[in-house]
């Protein structure tokens, strides 16, 4: 695929004081924005296009991202307007600058060591969501994974990564404005027509100072060992 979106339109209520002044995608941690490890790993996965949805201090994406020559990357910034249109309307907003193939969308406030490369190109149904263990703050889970199709059930769940294939159908109909994906996500899910995977590996939502900071100190901490022991990794 060589064509993702990155959601970071939202306020970052729950990380205030800090997005205040910074929108949350470009906060630091390990001295790296958050959302350059995105375009890092997307650059490696053989992406091309980025769009970026803007909303809440959207001029310092430009600013601090530019065109993404640095990372050969082309970016386009999808503007919502001084209000957030959610991640539905966001993905429908943004649905000019992604081309007719499906492509990968991933939450601009993750951190995470999937590999991008390993999605599939041509998702069989509507979507492919990647699943990963339910964090501590989150233990009930979203969905339920079974046998390569992701399920709205009351089962042992797992919780939605952020990270997915879509095509652009699933949203494509639906007007214009401020809606949420998961409902569309769950409509889809009872036609069997949303597929998935289970990542196993590093996965952090970054939702507050203290998960960014404990973030931070494990990234230098691994940094750490790796340096000492060059070896490893």
């Amino acid at each position: 695929m060589e064509r993702a979106l990155i959601f970071a339109a939202g306020r970052g209520e729950r990380m205030r004081p800090l997005t205040d002044a910074t929108p949350k995608p470009l906060l630091e941690v390990a001295g790296k924005r958050l959302i350059e490890y995105h375009l890092d790993k997307l650059a490696r996965a053989g992406v091309r296009e980025v769009v970026i949805n803007t909303s809440h201090l959207a001029e310092q994406f430009p600013i601090a991202l530019g065109d993404g020559a640095r990372w050969n990357l082309r970016i386009h910034f999808s503007h919502e307007g001084p209000e957030p249109l959610e991640t539905g309307g966001g993905m429908r907003h943004a649905l000019p600058l992604l081309d007719e193939a499906p492509f990968i969308a991933v939450n601009g406030d993750i951190f995470t060591d999937f590999d991008f490369s390993t999605l599939p190109q041509n998702p069989p149904g509507l979507a492919h969501l990647v699943l990963v263990d339910n964090p501590p703050q989150h233990p009930r889970g979203d969905f339920v994974l079974r046998d390569g199709l992701v399920h709205d059930e009351e089962a042992p769940r797992l919780t939605f990564a952020g990270i997915g294939v879509y095509r652009r159908e699933l949203v494509a109909a639906h007007a214009t404005g401020k809606f949420p994906l998961a409902p569309l996500l769950r409509a889809a899910m009872r036609q069997a027509r949303i597929s998935g995977e289970h990542h196993g590996g590093r996965w952090t939502d970054v939702g507050t100072p203290q998960r960014l900071t404990a973030l931070e100190a494990d990234i230098l901490g691994k940094q750490g060992v790796v340096q000492q022991n060059p070896q490893v990794g």
